[in-house]
């Protein structure tokens, strides 16, 4: 009889990596699909794991959700550094910054998208973060003449939070949010005063 080959640390930290990216999928997807109550073994039947593996990896549902929350704010704070390193315009590297947002809409979980609020100090200090770089990009703006008109970075957020969604409406969805997008940028070029910034 053939005895089983015992599997290597290296196999099984590669098997726990795959399980964990399934889970993070599948939970993302379960969020946008059924909210923040969505059940923890809807999770792991969708990641074709069992429950005890889900539970490996995150022990409560506040930790999974403040995971998911965290690394979305991660991935826009990627998005807005890489704008801000464009070297454009103000108003160009906030396109990209919100284009970048558009393009990862199925993968943000964030209070603006029905997720939950941050609480974890963590969070918060990547959230600051992105609101930091923003400014940066709207100052960079009004340098350049591109941004003239009042706009706070929780505008910003709040713009690419509406255009970035999950689950699009229809085929032509990405071009209605980019002339959108066109449109809210022509605004800032101008003159004129905003109502009032988002607080």
């Amino acid at each position: 009889m053939d005895l089983p080959i015992p599997r290597s640390a290296r196999e099984q930290r590669s098997d726990a990596a795959l399980n964990r990216d399934a889970l993070v999928q599948a939970a993302i997807a379960a969020v946008h699909r059924e909210g923040l109550r969505v059940r923890m073994s809807t999770i792991s039947e969708d990641a074709g794991v069992g429950i005890g593996t889900l539970y490996r990896h995150f022990a409560t549902r506040e930790d999974l959700l403040n995971y998911l929350t965290h690394r979305s704010f991660e991935m826009v704070l990627a998005n807005a550094t890489a704008a801000e390193n464009l070297g454009s315009t103000g108003s160009d590297a906030l396109r990209q910054f919100i284009e970048a947002a558009i393009a990862l809409r199925d993968q943000l979980v964030l209070p603006l998208h029905g997720g939950p609020p941050v609480t974890d100090e963590a969070t918060i200090a990547v959230r600051d973060q992105v609101h930091r770089t923003v400014q940066c990009l709207i100052d960079r703006g009004r340098r350049d003449g591109t941004i003239k008109a009042d706009v706070s970075p929780r505008d910003i957020v709040a713009l690419g939070a509406m255009l970035a969604q999950p689950r699009s409406h229809g085929p032509g969805w990405d071009a209605t949010c980019k002339r959108i997008l066109s449109t809210y940028l022509h605004g800032l070029a101008s003159d004129g005063a905003a109502e009032g910034s988002v607080t």
